[in-house]
């Protein structure tokens, strides 16, 4: 059985790696006042972040990938040959993307489609969907796939420190009043998603305290892969990802170890700056 893997473009994976793994990916749109973007397609996560920062640039917002987009995605799988299609994507909780894929999957009367909600999102929806990958070149079947991913979903964990409040502010996340206090103790909140649900998983004073808070964070358990993410502006990331790997218990392949941008899913509510990571935890 040929099995197509198809993810979305909130899963931040660089279109590359995508291609190399022969995944297809479903844009959502990304607007700054009136200009809309295919994200990864129109704009890449570079530019994204080039407009996010300019001055005085509206501040973006995101909308769900269409029904149309996945039915095009779909069609051309099983043009290409698939037999099946595993979708894996961004939390259903978070955005509208899983509903289009389940209107689009009944499209296709008697396909075999599955659609997997990750309850997250950013790599953690793109580290799934490259494990997805690898078990369908392996020639595994389109149902055990789906039910390992589903599985798995429960096995990512993601964090996040923020350089700065401002970010939360405008995107409705957090009042201007507790980011001014915030700001004045020099708060560095730490997020993580949980279900589907964006928390604070801690809030430390300084810099240097929530660099060893997600650090601490992130080596707790022996680890599958990890993707460290990063805004932009953050000039010893190498230096963190080197950290985060002589952390985790165990060891890790480097191979299963990447370092890439935050895309416009959580881009606009992070800001610049932020970094951290997805882990998918290893099952003994």
């Amino acid at each position: 059985m040929v099995v197509a893997i198809v993810t979305d473009s909130a899963a931040d994976l660089p279109p590359a790696e995508a291609d190399t793994a022969g995944i297809r990916v479903v844009p959502l749109t990304v607007s700054f006042g009136d200009q809309s973007f295919r994200a990864g397609v129109d704009l890449s996560t570079e530019q994204f972040w080039a407009r996010m920062t300019a001055p005085d640039a509206p501040f973006p917002t995101t909308a769900a990938a269409s029904p149309g987009a996945f039915q095009v995605a779909f069609q051309e799988a099983f043009d290409a040959g698939a037999e099946a299609i595993v979708y894996v994507g961004v939390a259903g909780s978070l955005s509208g993307t899983i509903k289009s894929a389940h209107i689009a999957r009944d499209l296709f009367p008697g396909r075999n489609i599955y659609v997997i909600d990750s309850r997250s999102a950013s790599m953690a929806v793109g580290v799934l969907a490259l494990l997805g990958a690898e078990r369908a070149a392996a020639g595994v079947s389109a149902p055990d796939i789906a039910a390992e991913l589903e599985l798995r979903t429960a096995d990512t964990d993601f964090y996040v420190v923020l350089e700065t409040l401002d970010y939360l502010v405008r995107g409705g996340r957090l009042s201007g009043t507790r980011a001014a206090i915030g700001t004045l103790l020099s708060m560095k909140p730490i997020l993580t998603i949980r279900d589907g649900v964006v928390e604070q998983a801690d809030r430390v004073r300084t810099r240097s305290k929530a660099r060893e808070r997600i650090l601490e964070l992130m080596a707790t358990r022996p680890v599958e892969r990890l993707a460290i993410l990063h805004a932009g502006d953050v000039p010893d990331i190498d230096q963190f990802r080197l950290e985060v790997v002589e952390r985790v218990p165990g060891g890790i392949d480097p191979a299963h170890v990447t370092t890439q941008l935050i895309g416009a899913s959580i881009g606009p509510h992070v800001g610049p700056g932020a970094y951290g990571g997805v882990l998918l935890y290893r099952r003994d």
